[in-house]
């Protein structure tokens, strides 16, 4: 390449720019998607299939510059498919329907300027020093490769960042003594208990939730600082957690006198490691509570009722199942309106409605109703409150779409959720469709679950749409091994086409259930 004329040289350059820019954006992409993890980010580049497309149609570029090179057409035959295969992959971009767009972030534009002059350079070099038909393989697949350069770079200003507005943070909640600080975990339902705690007691106290799933500490951080005021008497902060120590950090951080642990189960197992990591984790809710603070947990629950708590604060148990629990709910009855149930409060017993569906949620009522108990609200403003919830975006949410009935249900399932929302939607008239591409984040037990998942499709639903054929293979597998009918299960590449097909093969009087909604990363 030595012997390239200086325009040849440029024209090169700007072409190979020109084709990295999808790959990087789509680097970027679905880095942020992977949350700016290796690990995660790694387990889904080296899925070989995500490239398979490209990769064919890269060699078959190849073999011919190669064939045009023995001709003696070089340097100018690159750069003209260069060029057209570059404006080809921009056009395709531009016409895909991703379910998450990339965000561009303060952390992602920063990303961008790393990424820009990384990329100017290896471009560079490639036009400069590499044989021309190389290059193209080589300008596909580096940007790939790149992000972790970009990632480590930028590492060090972003742990800055954090570390400013997070102490800033610290410092707002420390000046508020009288506040009411409610830390609520859990491997689910811990956004909806968040919300029904809000509805429950918002009127007897001027209350701040960590909006949406805020539940990392940026997203706490950012809560704290923007929205929390001096006139505030509770808030309740949801803590999730994916890594080990990550809830010791948030206690650490916020310091609630109230810790409420919603459940445990196998969820991130692909990050915890076992189910001992999760239940450990998630128990540091409870352990690292005050001595004179308050600790909710449901009973029900075999993890946490099996847990040994090593603190001595004041412990209140909910459940629907164990008659030991403070709190006991009986008498449950279900619609697809809502829920009710009748509780003992100091002696006497109350009905309760509730426009929320399936059992787990009247747990999660049951948290709010203890600790709307423990306030010191009188019963029939706590009943009262619990018939003012409203439903929880993408939880067990009744939708019309189109003069559809649909249960959004969409938000990241889990082993034991997907099966509450199955028996949910065995209660609704009509036929009974799921539409899910499985679960995900479970580790070396993710098939499993997801077979048994599919088995437990039998008798609850009358027609399985599957989205994505490699995520929901063991699905489908389990589906079948039921006894669920063949022909009663379609599988299809997106949720587009779900819909399509919904609209066109069902009627209004029949129910859909939109069970979990995964990311594209995980779909492409």
């Amino acid at each position: 390449m030595k012997d390239l004329f200086k325009s040849d040289a440029i024209l090169l350059f700007v072409s190979l720019l020109a084709l990295s820019f999808v790959y990087c954006k789509n680097a970027l992409h679905m880095f942020q998607q992977n949350r700016y993890e290796f690990k995660r980010y790694t387990n889904w580049l080296f899925d070989l299939k995500r490239f398979k497309l490209d990769l064919l149609v890269v060699y078959f570029i190849f073999i011919l510059i190669a064939f045009l090179l023995r001709t003696k057409i070089n340097v100018i035959v690159v750069i003209i498919i260069t060029i057209i295969y570059a404006i080809y992959t921009i056009y395709k971009e531009d016409k895909v329907q991703y379910i998450k767009p990339l965000v561009y972030t303060g952390r992602v534009k920063r990303q961008v300027v790393f990424y820009t002059l990384l990329m100017i350079i290896c471009d560079y070099l490639l036009a400069r020093f590499v044989n021309p038909y190389l290059t193209f393989v080589l300008a596909v697949i580096m940007p790939y490769l790149i992000i972790y350069l970009v990632a480590l770079l930028t590492w060090p200003i972003e742990e800055a960042i954090k570390a400013k507005y997070k102490n800033e943070a610290m410092k707002v909640l420390r000046t508020y003594d009288d506040l009411k600080i409610v830390g609520v975990t859990g491997s689910y339902g811990k956004t909806t208990t968040k919300n029904v705690i809000k509805d429950i007691i918002e009127d007897k106290y001027f209350t701040l939730i960590t909006p949406a799933s805020f539940n990392t500490p940026m997203g706490i951080t950012r809560t704290i600082r923007e929205y929390l005021k001096p006139s505030h008497e509770v808030f309740i902060c949801e803590m999730g957690a994916d890594h080990v120590g990550e809830i010791t950090n948030l206690m650490k951080f916020v310091r609630p006198q109230i810790g409420i642990v919603t459940s445990i189960g196998p969820q991130h197992l692909n990050t915890f490691g076992s189910l001992d990591n999760i239940i450990n984790e998630k128990m540091q809710e409870i352990e690292l509570l005050p001595s004179d603070g308050l600790g909710i947990i449901n009973i029900d629950n075999q993890y946490i009722k099996n847990y040994k708590i090593r603190n001595n604060c004041k412990i209140l148990t909910v459940g629907i199942e164990n008659e030991n629990a403070d709190y006991l709910a009986y008498d449950l009855k279900y619609s697809k309106n809502g829920s009710s149930f009748k509780v003992k409060l100091h002696g006497r017993t109350y009905k309760f409605n509730t426009i929320l569906l399936g059992a787990h949620n009247i747990v999660n009522v049951l948290c709010g109703i203890a600790l709307a108990d423990y306030f010191g609200i009188e019963p029939k403003d706590i009943v009262k409150g619990v018939e003012n919830i409203k439903q929880v975006e993408h939880r067990l949410q009744l939708k019309d779409l189109g003069g559809f009935t649909f249960i959004d249900n969409a938000f990241n399932s889990n082993p034991v959720g997907c099966k509450y929302a199955l028996d949910v939607l065995s209660m609704m008239d009509g036929k009974k469709i799921i539409v899910t591409p499985g679960l995900i984040d479970l580790g070396s037990k993710e098939n499993d679950y997801n077979y048994e998942f599919g088995k437990y499709m039998k008798d609850k639903a009358d027609f399985v749409i599957l989205v994505g054929e490699k995520n929901s293979a063991y699905v489908y597998k389990g589906a079948l091994a039921a006894g669920f009918e063949k022909e009663n299960i379609l599988v299809v590449n997106n949720v587009k086409e779900a819909f399509n097909y919904i609209y066109t093969h069902f009627t209004k009087k029949d129910t859909i259930l939109l069970e979990n909604d995964l990311p594209d990363a995980f779909l492409h």
